[in-house]
């Protein structure tokens, strides 16, 4: 079984920035590619960044040049820093391993950017 956990949501001004991170339980996180999704309200979830077992990266068009997805295969932890983030960034995050038997969620942690 494996699990999910994120962190680093929270309250952020517009311009500002946020690092997430999602702590995972068991041997597969070094194997498989991992990924950042998102869903605001009403809206349907959302890819926002995948990271390979070896680093490729890969980013929505939306966040390019403002969000870096990286992992750290030693300490199980994947991680979104998030620059200059805007209102329409807000939205529950949510990190996901797909692996040829299951796919894995967290529970999400929630960004909120207001002035």
């Amino acid at each position: 079984q494996v699990q999910l956990v994120e962190s680093g949501g929270g309250l952020v001004q517009p311009g500002g920035s946020l690092r997430l991170s999602c702590a995972a339980s068991g041997r597969i996180f070094s194997i498989y590619a991992m990924a950042w999704y998102r869903q605001a309200p009403g809206m349907q979830r959302e890819l926002v960044a995948t990271i390979t077992s070896s680093g490729t990266t890969h980013y929505a068009d939306s966040v390019k040049g403002r969000f870096t997805i990286s992992r750290d295969n030693a300490k199980n932890t994947a991680y979104l820093q998030m620059n200059s983030l805007k209102p329409e960034d807000a939205a529950a995050y949510y990190c996901n391993v797909a692996t040829p038997l299951s796919t894995y969620w967290g529970q999400g942690t929630q960004v909120t950017v207001s002035s």
